[in-house]
């Protein structure tokens, strides 16, 4: 096991009915900042619930954060946390509102360009502090300290990441995700589903209370997942997916061991030219990534294959070959797609989506950092 160091602050508030408890978790007297994305919270009663919580707060609500959310538009919000002197900032919705309320955060507190502290990974030393209310489970932002923002006039989808940026708390209620359509809650599961296997399935690296968690989590996900699309109002279903995409990436699972995140990258730079849905990225990326760095995953992908599918017959190139089969008929099973095409993607886009990691300096990804731009290309061609 590789040497690390483990901090995550955040508080988690889970329950079912548990939304109007979100006043006492906001500091006394804090001037708050209530942002959110479409109108589905107001829609299924989050936003109401919320609003009469915070009714003795001072409040200014900011609406309308994108999926891939823009720059541009948090830009908007971080201006205003200025100008109304706002102390605390509370994002309600899924990962992209909690990611582009992180942006805010930092943005409100940087003097100069703040989209430098995502292009050029500029110095963040200030931030606002933010709590979570979880509507849409899948990107585990609500308990880390990353997100992921779009410039959409530049045609860029990237990363940051600070201490300063994780949630003081993030309230789980289930119900809040009972009125998902089912698109959603299938990007969800994928999403999650990715985190875990980019954090384990790389190469051994004697870390078997890791390996134990996270082969609990994807063996939870692969009963969750289709029971959950068979029965989307059942609330203990909803409640384990809410748990296993908190889990999947508030960095426990990945502490001591070498991570992937290839498909993740290269999703994002898919889903910036093409505007695929992330999850939908991911269902068809991650087993072309399988498939192309198989020899570097052997051990692991072996190990996978068996404890989570069950897989033990054959040789081992046959048990390797079935194990990137059964994830791919799990996402199929979830109605995801395994090919890009099926979304829009097109073999031209293939040389644009190369080069734009590339001018990112994306060029070396993976656990082992050889998944070369060749090595790129051939996964975005077996994906399409």
């Amino acid at each position: 096991m590789q040497a690390f160091d483990y901090y995550n602050p955040t508080r988690i508030v889970f329950g079912a009915g548990r939304l109007p408890e979100v006043a006492r978790l906001i500091p006394p007297g804090s001037r708050v900042l209530l942002a959110s994305g479409g109108s589905s919270a107001e829609r299924n009663g989050t936003l109401p619930a919320i609003r009469r919580a915070l009714a003795g707060f001072h409040v200014a609500e900011f609406s309308g954060i994108e999926a891939n959310p823009d720059a541009d538009t948090l830009l908007r919000a971080a201006r205003l946390c200025r100008e109304q002197a706002l102390d605390f900032i509370l994002a309600v919705g899924g990962g992209s509102v909690a990611d582009g309320c992180k942006f805010i955060a930092a943005a409100a507190c940087h003097d100069g360009d703040a989209w430098q502290l995502v292009a050029a990974q500029a110095p963040l030393t200030r931030a606002l502090p933010l709590g979570v209310v979880l509507t849409l489970p899948a990107t585990g932002s609500e308990s880390n300290d990353g997100a992921v923002i779009s410039r959409r006039a530049s045609g860029d989808k990237l990363d940051f990441s600070s201490p300063l940026l994780f949630p003081c708390f993030a309230l789980l209620d289930p119900a809040t995700t009972l009125s998902l359509p089912a698109r959603q809650t299938v990007n969800g599961i994928v999403d999650t589903f990715v985190h875990i296997v980019e954090q384990y399935l790389t190469y051994p690296a004697d870390a078997p209370v890791q390996d134990r968690f996270a082969e609990g989590l994807l063996l939870t996900l692969a009963k969750t997942g289709p029971a959950l699309l068979e029965r989307p109002d059942d609330l203990s279903l909803r409640g384990t997916m809410m748990w296993c995409a908190t889990l999947g990436l508030n960095r426990l699972i990945g502490v001591g061991v070498p991570h992937d995140w290839a498909a993740h990258m290269i999703g994002h730079a898919v889903t910036a030219r093409c505007g695929i849905d992330h999850g939908r990225t991911l269902s068809a990326l991650y087993p072309a990534v399988l498939a192309v760095q198989r020899v570097g995953k052997h051990d692991k992908l072996l190990q996978y294959g068996e404890r989570v599918w069950g897989i033990t017959e054959g040789s081992a190139e046959e048990r390797a070959s079935a194990a990137i089969d059964a994830t791919s008929r799990f996402f199929t099973q979830l109605g995801a797609p395994v090919h890009l095409a099926h979304e829009g993607m097109c073999a031209s886009d293939i040389g644009p989506i190369v080069a734009k990691l590339a001018e990112h300096g994306l060029t070396r990804l993976g656990e082992r950092g050889d998944l070369d731009q060749a090595r790129i290309r051939r996964v975005l061609e077996i994906a399409l």
